[in-house]
This record gives C-alpha cells, structure tokens and sequence, in this order.
C-alpha cells in the first residue's frame, strides 16, 4: 500500500533540502511536509495516494491481498510489484519490528529504465537522509515464490492452534523431516496446516530454494 509520495527538487547536503512528502491522512485529506519533518510521522497508517486501477487488456494484475500481520487488505499494482521537480510514489511503507522504516519500489530489472534508475535513486538518498531504509526489488525466484504462495494459504490465525503448535515446536528442537514432524504430533490432516502456519510466521524454518516435500527438513527458527 502506497502510504507516501517523494517530491524531489535539488539535493543539498542538508538533512532533507530539496525533498518534501506528500501523504493521505487517515482523514482522507493529502497533506505535504519537508522531509525532515517526516521521520516519525506513522506512515504505516496513511491511505493510499494512487489507486490501484484495473482495465481490460492490462498486462499486469492489481488486487488485493489479505495480510496477516497487518490484519487488513492491501493493495497491488501488479504480482511482482514520476517534472524540475520530480514525483515519485513508491510502492509500499512498511513500519519494521525496531521501529525502523523500509520503502520499497518494485520493478523487474529488465524494466528499469535511465529514467526509473535515476528517480529510484533519488528515492534512496531521500530514505537514507531521514534514516529509513530503501530497497528496489525485482523478480522473485520461481521456486520461492511457489512456496510462499503455498504457505501463504495457511497465514490466517485460525491455524495458530496452540497445543498442536507448541508440540510441533517441542518436536522440530532437532531437525524433522517435515512428514516425520507432523506425524510425531498427531493426524497429518490435522497437524499440516498448524506446521504451514508456523513456518509462515518463520517459527519453523526449512529450505525454500527447494520444493516443499515431505522429505523437506524442519527446524526452529533461530531469532
């Protein structure tokens, strides 16, 4: 979800000359304020600046995905996921678990063009100046994401079932193939979801350059 704009003049040295922030409050009411005045501003919470359109004969698919963490939809442009003065909404705003931020811009790299590689990087030196991080993604690896999109299917809290999660978490201690470890605490057809779920929220972890099997080693997840 697009939760703020990059407006770019020129760059000085000092802390957020030449960047402004435009941003739709929970209001709904856009409002604009200098860079460095944005640093602790809740963007997580703002509403999207641009809409996420959908027409015939389009080539990329927008939607909306359902996140677990966040509890609520949220939208995209498309399965991967601009004039002195330049603007630049990048793609998503996401609050971390140290309080830091991360903007993200997704675009595959063989569609970066000079023009796009020159506003991304515009976009970074804002984030670096104000202290967020910026990362460009591009393409995901195909097995990794048939894995994710698989235990994407098991993200929704009604999998959390605690005594059946915690036994798995007492049963993966050593490393488990994945079908040993369900068996070991009881019905797969019952447990499978419950252990889906948790290497979802990276309780439990296994290699996912692979296919998931039922050979796959689980293991705890090291925090």
């Amino acid at each position: 979800m697009t939760a703020l704009r990059v407006l770019a003049g020129g760059v000085t040295g000092q802390l957020g000359d030449g960047f402004e922030v435009g941003f739709v409050a929970e209001d709904g009411v856009e409002r604009r304020i200098l860079l460095r005045d944005a640093w602790s501003m809740r963007f997580e919470r703002c509403l999207p600046v641009r809409r996420f359109p959908s027409y015939k004969g389009q080539k990329h698919y927008p939607g909306r995905w359902w996140s677990a963490t966040m509890g609520a939809h949220v939208g995209f442009e498309s399965w991967l996921e601009r004039d002195k003065t330049r603007s630049h909404a990048p793609d998503y705003f996401a609050r971390l678990h140290d309080g830091n931020a991360l903007v993200v811009d997704c675009r595959p790299v063989e569609r970066i063009k000079p023009k796009d590689a020159a506003i991304f990087e515009v976009t970074r030196t804002a984030c670096e100046q104000v202290g967020w991080r910026y990362r460009l993604v591009g393409a995901t690896d195909a097995i990794l994401t048939a894995n994710v999109r698989w235990l994407a299917g098991y993200r929704h809290p009604r999998h959390d079932v605690a005594p059946v999660a915690a036994a798995l978490r007492e049963a993966c201690a050593a490393p488990l193939p994945l079908m040993t470890a369900a068996e070991a605490v009881g019905d797969p057809i019952a447990v499978l979801p419950v252990l889906f779920h948790l290497l979802w929220r990276h309780e439990l972890d296994t290699d996912l350059s692979t296919p998931l099997h039922p050979d796959a080693v689980i293991t705890l997840a090291v925090n």
